[in-house]
């Protein structure tokens, strides 16, 4: 049992007060399969500016002491990059009522705990707050069939599905990053799951 487990919010600019330690827990989540993230934490910061510039942004984080052990975000749609606004604004989509969920993200010691669901609670009561987001959205990689995956993997598709969130497999994303044990980054297709809040 984790007694000493504490949270904290942070908002627009005040997320880039904790770019280290979300960048060092992305990359040690991330490094897992299904991602297997090589990430430097240069690069960390430059993806988590996105989320610092907009004034609408949400961090949840948890903490075990000082140290960062679990994290998730979240974002209006049209604040995010255009690789990630680009297949809703070619489907139609009015970008301006949706909110982004960026990761959700824990430590293997910390899951099961109920946290994967405070982690949607509390993103979806933030899209809320504003009362002109009606949807929310995530994306999550592709991979199937990969001979890096784990025997015992089990994929978070019954979760996302129990919370209300379908799969839409017309709006996809590309995004490039190096896997672990490559030389050269490569292109991965990002499938998004919808959630009408």
């Amino acid at each position: 049992m984790h007694t000493t487990l504490s949270f904290d919010t942070k908002r627009g600019a005040e997320i880039a007060s904790v770019f280290e330690g979300l960048g060092k827990l992305r990359i040690a989540v991330f490094r897992d399969f299904p991602y297997l993230y090589e990430g430097t934490l240069e690069h960390e910061k430059e993806y988590l500016q996105t989320y610092a510039n907009s004034e609408r942004s949400f961090l949840f984080s948890v903490y075990d002491g000082s140290e960062m052990v679990g994290a998730t975000t979240c974002i209006p749609l049209a604040d995010e990059t255009p690789e990630v606004r680009l297949p809703f604004e070619e489907a139609g989509f009015d970008i301006h009522s949706t909110f982004y969920f960026g990761e959700s993200i824990l430590l293997p010691a910390y899951r099961g705990l109920g946290l994967g669901h405070r982690f949607f609670d509390e993103r979806e009561a933030h899209a809320r707050s504003f009362g002109t987001f009606t949807s929310t959205c995530f994306c999550a990689v592709v991979r199937d069939n990969h001979p890096a995956q784990p025997q015992d993997y089990r994929p978070n598709d019954a979760f996302w599905t129990k919370r209300g969130y379908e799969k839409e497999p017309s709006l996809q994303s590309s995004f490039e990053w190096l896997d672990l044990g490559d030389t050269q980054p490569t292109i991965k297709p990002m499938v998004y799951w919808i959630h009408t809040l």
